[in-house]
């Protein structure tokens, strides 16, 4: 039991110590850090209805952009503090998220996954002819993002960028793991294993559901909002097919419905992607592909189920 408990504190502190110790070894590459840590809050908004609630949603960049924007328009036309921002991409991707899911939450299978579709292609087109607003194709420019607290300047080796994605990162997900732990949580998980029971015990399941997709929609949108104040731009592609598609693959990549997997996903796929696109310029797709196709087929959830039968083995070579 004790080796049981020491194991979970270890992989609970072990995405911590990385981020801290890349932060000190790979200063040159603390932009790119930022934005791996955004795709995990991304991806981790992701999981809490694909892992827990079981609804696979191929719309989720809806919320994404819709948090970018609002973020990047208020840092635009105002000087408020970039927490304010975080807050605003977090009301803007929760509204979205009640709206939406108010209707799309009534269907369930193929249904519910060509009504996220649609819902992040109607944004997307609304997005690409509102120039006046969002810039369009050539996306939102211009924003200028204030020091934190009045305190901390965006600079650019991305230091303070670095840690105030890392910050907001562990914010988040220490609700979540407090969320998923909670009797809320664990209604979620009986949802997506058996609806039909739920319901004949009296969960509301409807309003849990249309909770965890409100919850997934706000946090989807601080991660738009961190990636607006980041980079100081907003492209069309953050309200696209394209990133949700993305961002899914990232978490089947890690691993779904354990959240750890949310911080394995994004960081095998975008470190491999920068090194083949460095490598190799115009197959480096092929080469994600392969990576992809070896992770899948060794483990039965991904990269941490690939490091989780490792450790299986291994406990049995230990315990013939």
């Amino acid at each position: 039991m004790p080796r049981i408990r020491w194991a979970r504190v270890g992989l609970a502190t072990a995405p911590w110590l990385f981020i801290a110790a890349a932060y000190v070894l790979l200063p040159d590459y603390l932009p790119l850090g930022a934005q791996i840590m955004i795709m995990i809050l991304f991806a981790l908004s992701l999981d809490l209805i694909v892992g827990y609630a079981g609804l696979v949603s191929l719309g989720h960049a809806a919320f994404f952009g819709v948090g970018a924007y609002a973020a990047g328009l208020l840092a635009r036309h105002t000087a408020a503090d970039p927490l304010i921002g975080l807050a605003v991409g977090a009301l803007a991707g929760a509204v979205l998220g009640l709206a939406s899911g108010a209707l799309v939450l009534r269907t369930r299978g193929l249904t519910f996954l060509m009504l996220t579709l649609s819902v992040v292609f109607v944004l997307h087109e609304i997005a690409n002819r509102a120039v006046f607003l969002t810039g369009g194709d050539d996306g939102l420019q211009g924003m200028t993002v204030p020091p934190i607290l009045g305190l901390w300047r965006f600079d650019m080796f991305g230091r303070t960028a670095y840690v105030y994605t890392a910050l907001v990162l562990l914010a988040c997900w220490l609700a979540l793991v407090h969320l998923v732990d909670s009797p809320f949580g664990r209604s979620l998980v009986g949802i997506r294993e058996n609806e039909i029971r739920m319901r004949s015990l009296g969960a509301p399941v409807f309003r849990r559901v249309l909770a965890a997709y409100t919850v997934s929609a706000a946090l989807a949108g601080i991660a738009g909002a961190l990636s607006a104040q980041t980079t100081q731009f907003v492209a069309l592609k953050s309200i696209s097919f394209s990133l949700s598609a993305e961002i899914l693959i990232m978490l089947i990549l890690g691993g779904v419905g354990r959240l750890y997997g949310a911080f394995l996903g994004p960081a095998v796929y975008m470190v491999a992607q920068d090194a083949f696109a460095k490598g190799d310029p115009v197959f480096w797709s092929f080469w994600i592909g392969v990576v992809l196709i070896v992770v899948v087929l060794a483990g039965r959830n991904g990269v941490i189920g690939v490091i989780e039968d490792i450790a299986r083995r291994l406990r049995k070579a230990d315990h013939p």
